[in-house]
């Protein structure tokens, strides 16, 4: 996919405030190597501020979204909104600051891009998962059987086979000694 919708020519903008749109779909994720979102229809709304010395991003995102269920890996949607500043400044040093990018002295366009998919990323909730029964059966059920000193909140006891199976094992680990 080109980038050349995600990149402002701000050589040419007069000093002030100007507002892009964009309409993020499934053709914007496809592009992104190891995205954590797959599809999605979000709207994003820049408001560029343009001063002397500096330009200042107001990112407005606000959609939908789909990922990965945290407990069955199976796609679910969800819903995402956010409010995020970026402050791009010229200069040759390098920031430590994640919201100032530093622009070369020679620089005339910006790519929003990645910017872009990092606040849509970050607007995701910190953990995704499915409502309490929609995830996939077959995978809970394998996942049940795999997990570790679990809460009682995301997994049901197990049974008395489980646990015999679970003294055996580390039975087994103390005798390595």
């Amino acid at each position: 996919m080109s980038n050349i919708e995600y990149i402002i020519p701000f050589v040419g903008l007069k000093i002030g405030n100007h507002v892009f749109e964009y309409d993020v779909t499934t053709s914007f994720f496809e592009g992104i190597e190891y995205a954590i979102v797959h599809d999605g229809n979000v709207k994003v709304v820049l408001n560029l501020e343009k001063k002397e010395t500096m330009m200042i991003g107001k990112f407005h995102i606000e959609g939908d979204v789909e990922t990965s269920c945290a407990r069955c890996n199976e796609p679910m949607k969800v819903s995402i909104n956010g409010d995020y500043q970026l402050i791009y400044k010229f200069g040759d040093e390098i920031s430590d600051d994640e919201m100032l990018v530093v622009l070369d002295t020679n620089a005339y366009e910006l790519d929003v891009k990645d910017s872009i998919y990092e606040f849509i990323t970050v607007s995701l909730p910190f953990r995704t998962v499915h409502e309490e029964g929609a995830c996939d059966p077959e995978m809970l059920a394998l996942y049940k059987k795999m997990v570790v000193n679990s809460s009682e909140d995301e997994v049901e006891e197990s049974d008395d086979d489980d646990e015999d199976d679970t003294d055996e094992i580390w039975a087994m680990l103390r005798n390595l000694k």
